[in-house]
């Protein structure tokens, strides 16, 4: 036997270790701290320490390198290949997350790189909790050849497995083109950051050889041309510490996996009418054409009145958010008055049935505010596919299966009136205000196509009026629903917040199982 003191010692060994790790933390981030300042940005490591619980970050793969083949153009083989994986906790709950290096080889995707975040993704889906991914790329690794493609393809798949599993986030920190844009595109939420985030599939120099279109990084793929154009970004951060305090919030809406439950945290919320209920019964103006903002009703309903609003500035006519009924999370889809009256176009009818399926997947309950005039009307709504597209929102509300409960405040008419978590799609509790119009159109339409005839004679010019009024009392109230049983009851304005919070009490043990066995619908994408 070979006597202890002839070899390296346990102790030694040890030592080795720590000195290899601190030679590659701290050889990786001089450089990284040198080259991201330059651009304003955090490293890769700041990023995770800005996210993360202190201390919790648990780091895979530091020591992974590029193969023994050809050696980059750099002439070495850097430690970590230009991502940093691992996993860490938010609240104190556990998420696997990756974070993009761009001070390493322009933060390109290569074949060791992928294989990291491929493994921490895996990892993910075997033990569910959510994935956070921290984007800052210049894209493929053009010298790894179709290796970098075959990797990117190993990403976008599992993104698709997660889907609906565990929660997935994106950030985008910096730059984003090509096809690295397309995982985050298939994650639930992305954040972008103002002045800092690029995210297109080909740039602009590719754009003007091609188009002869003149256009800059800024209009063509920022923060807030994804924000307010495309819908693209969820969140448009001020800065990175930001986007990375709204994703914390936002995790704390999220369950780890659609196998366990949304979070749920203490609560003082009554069943009661409080006094600050009461200023809900002078909200809603007298006349049906005054807008108010739908935010003051949603603020008076949840806990806290506070709500983590997403895709603000996307299709702005539909309010879709995160907050608390109780002390449990639930999603919030409401219309917006005061942005085209409240009406549903293409692009609100698609935020809205995203966000619905979202939630729906991770079993959120979706409450429900209407006032909606109905669909926008318009030959360039009807020729980009309102038809197919307003669908979606249809598809979304009757596919869930999570607890619905629908307030209508003021105007539900024709079709839109079924689309907005009607009892016709399997609303559990629907709910409306005095000041309901629940009809199939407002009034003053209806009488001009049903006595159109009568009208035209003139004969009695009081006639008109006379006939607004008896379709207001015969059918352009919230009574005439009830009676049908379409509306569950007709409540005052205060009474909603304690009537929503005993109907979700109600709903949390809601069982539903599938109507019809089969593989899977489809919807009209």
């Amino acid at each position: 036997m070979t006597p202890a003191s002839e070899g390296p010692t346990t102790a030694s060994r040890i030592e080795a270790l720590e000195e290899r790790r601190r030679m590659v933390y701290r050889e990786a981030e001089s450089v990284a701290t040198q080259r991201q300042a330059a651009h304003g940005k955090l490293t890769a490591r700041q990023r995770i320490d800005a996210l993360v619980d202190p201390g919790s970050f648990r780091e895979f793969d530091a020591l992974a390198r590029h193969g023994t083949g050809d050696p980059d153009p750099a002439g070495d083989r850097p430690y970590g290949d230009g991502v940093v994986t691992g996993l860490a906790t938010v609240h104190g709950r556990e998420i696997c997350l990756f974070s993009q290096d761009f001070s390493v080889l322009g933060g390109s995707l290569g074949e060791v790189f992928g294989q990291k975040v491929v493994k921490m993704m895996d990892i993910a889906l075997q033990i569910g909790c959510p994935i956070v991914g921290i984007n800052d790329s210049g894209g493929a690794r053009i010298q790894e050849g179709v290796v970098s493609l075959a990797l990117y393809g190993e990403i976008f798949y599992r993104n698709t497995v997660a889907s609906g599993y565990v929660p997935q986030v994106s950030v985008v920190a910096g730059p984003c083109a090509g096809g690295a844009v397309y995982s985050p595109a298939l994650t639930d939420f992305t954040v972008m950051v103002d002045q800092l985030s690029h995210m297109f599939i080909t740039g602009p120099d590719v754009i003007k050889a091609v188009t002869g279109e003149e256009v800059g990084f800024e209009e063509l793929g920022g923060a807030a041309t994804h924000a307010s154009r495309s819908g693209n970004a969820h969140y448009v951060a001020s800065d990175e510490v930001d986007a990375f305090d709204f994703v914390r919030a936002l995790l704390g809406y999220l369950p780890q996996s659609s196998r366990s439950g949304p979070p749920r945290y203490a609560s003082t919320a009554t069943e009661t009418v409080t006094s600050e209920d009461l200023e809900l019964d002078h909200l809603v103006p007298d006349s049906d054409t005054t807008p108010y903002d739908m935010r003051d009703v949603i603020s008076g309903v949840l806990d806290d009145g506070a709500m983590l609003e997403v895709h603000e500035s996307f299709a702005p006519n539909v309010i879709c958010g995160l907050g608390r009924v109780d002390g449990s999370s639930v999603a919030v889809v409401a219309n917006q008055p005061l942005h085209l009256a409240g009406t549903l176009d293409i692009d609100a009818a698609e935020k809205a049935a995203r966000f619905v399926r979202t939630c729906d997947a991770f079993g959120i309950p979706i409450l429900t505010f209407v006032d909606v005039p109905g669909f926008l009307p318009g030959t360039d709504q009807e020729w980009q596919g309102i038809i197919r597209r307003g669908a979606k929102l249809i598809y979304a509300y009757a596919e869930a299966t999570v607890p619905k409960v629908t307030v209508i405040t003021r105007k539900a008419y024709g079709g839109a009136y079924v689309v907005m978590g009607s009892k016709h799609l399997r609303a559990d509790v629907n709910l409306a205000w005095p000041t309901a119009e629940v009809a199939v159109m407002g009034a003053d339409g209806a009488v001009n196509i049903v006595h159109h005839h009568e009208l035209a004679a003139g004969d009695d010019p009081a006639l008109r009026d006379r006939l607004v009024a008896e379709y207001r009392r015969e059918y352009d109230n919230p009574y005439a629903a009830a009676d049908r049983g379409y509306v569950d009851a007709v409540i005052r304005p205060s009474e909603t917040r304690a009537l929503v919070t005993s109907s979700l009490r109600s709903l949390r043990s809601k069982r539903s199982e599938a109507p019809v066995e089969k593989k899977h619908g489809n919807i009209p994408l």
